[in-house]
């Protein structure tokens, strides 16, 4: 199929990294790069740290401080995709514009869930999700008031979210459903270990609560948010109210298409969804083969960069036989307070883990985690060294017992 006219839907760093690759790589057709945000591309883990303190302001977050001239893009920001035409091989922008193209990259990322109380009554002013540079310069514009602060949800995002405030002194409460802060991923001991770093630093910690709802100050719940109310008849009192319980991939513009949707758009190991099509970052969906058949989608940074260029690589590759699989070691960060949390790989809270390095009571160690006798992952807090040894191992495909033999003579 010759490529004349490649669109990438999306315009955060996967998309940009695709428009970038196709560059690099030699494409000289038509690139459209379509975002439904009006900003330029810019870098998005900032967001629940650096803005919020106000330690940087928006300009410096551009992915390209420099310009797109080199890239000689048609740019459509602002815009939103609406619909997909496999057949006409047209992507289709609000106000029924139509986009054909040769190449898609589809890129569109994810959205934040909502809690029902959101999607079923009345919302008060004051209460935000965090997703967007405008999400985050909203939130910070209320910082300065000194609000007492709810955050919903102690995954990532609501965490980063609560240490940045209590980090600017704020009162701080954050309201987690499970048994502990990200029990799923990392399981009960280090869920405790992450729920314990914010006990440490003075945020009021409240597990096993859900929220039934939100008053405000005016009639009917409207006005500026007063408290949250809690599914086990208790309440918090807030002036601003962070919620962030996960994301979903954007992909309803997709529904009709013949696309494969599932959680993210459904691809094949090389990150084709049909020919000619390609999906890369959080609305990407496809096994990782490197860890077995199971389909996955990632929700960070490292991988919305990697794929990006690996999304544009098998776009040029075309029906050429033996395209690359893509299968990568994952690797994702978050700094909360004065410790960096790192983890490689693909793991779960059920896997095998064991402390290797540190101690968790001083609030610095490595684990690691198996399974079916694989290695399959690690995690640090503050020791980004020894991260990264295990995230070789895992490129390698060390067994469990091979990484334990590595501690122990590591130590």
């Amino acid at each position: 199929m010759s490529l004349r006219t490649v669109v990438v839907v999306g315009a955060s760093l996967a998309g940009l990294r695709a428009a970038e690759t196709l560059r690099h790589e030699g494409y000289d057709g038509r690139i459209v790069l379509v975002g439904a945000e009006a900003h330029e591309p810019y870098d998005r883990p900032p967001l629940s740290k650096q803005l919020l303190t106000g330690e940087q302001e928006p300009e410096r977050l551009a992915l390209r401080p420099a310009g797109f001239d080199d890239l000689q893009l048609d740019l459509e920001l602002g815009q939103r995709a609406e619909s997909l035409d496999l057949t006409d091989r047209t992507v289709t922008l609000a106000g029924a514009r139509r986009l054909p193209f040769d190449g898609l990259v589809i890129a569109t990322g994810a959205t934040p869930r909502l809690l029902p109380a959101m999607v079923d009554g009345d919302v008060p002013d004051g209460v935000f999700v965090l997703r967007t540079l405008d999400d985050a310069l909203a939130i910070r514009a209320r910082l300065d008031a000194n609000p007492k602060v709810v955050v919903v949800g102690a995954g990532f995002i609501g965490s980063e979210v609560a240490a940045t405030c209590r980090m600017r002194g704020l009162d701080v409460t954050l309201l987690e459903a499970l048994s502990a802060p990200l029990v799923r991923g990392l399981g009960p001991v280090l869920g405790a270990v992450c729920g314990e770093l914010h006990r440490d630093h003075g945020v009021e910690l409240r597990l096993g609560v859900g929220v039934a709802g939100f008053d405000g100050r005016g009639p009917h719940g409207t006005g500026p948010v007063t408290r949250v109310r809690l599914d086990d008849g208790s309440s918090v009192d807030a002036d601003l109210v962070v919620v962030g319980v996960g994301v979903g991939p954007v992909t309803d513009w997709l529904e009709g298409s013949g696309l494969t949707l599932d959680n993210g758009v459904v691809c094949d190991a090389t990150l084709l969804a049909a020919p000619g099509v390609v999906a890369a970052g959080d609305v990407a969906r496809w096994p990782n083969q490197r860890f077995g058949d199971e389909l996955v989608r990632l929700e960070h940074w490292t991988n919305a960069s990697d794929q990006g260029v690996a999304a544009a690589r098998r776009l040029l590759h075309g029906d050429a036989p033996d395209a690359p699989v893509y299968a990568p070691v994952p690797f994702v960060w978050s700094d909360q307070y004065d410790r960096k949390i790192q983890t490689v790989g693909q793991f779960r809270g059920d896997d095998e883990m064991s402390v290797v390095h540190g101690s968790i009571e001083e609030r610095r160690f490595t684990a690691i985690f198996g399974r079916d006798g694989h290695l399959v992952g690690a995690l640090g807090f503050s020791m980004p060294a020894k991260v990264m040894q295990y995230r070789r191992l895992l490129m390698d495909g060390a067994s469990f017992t091979d990484a334990l033999e590595h501690a122990r003579a590591a130590a």
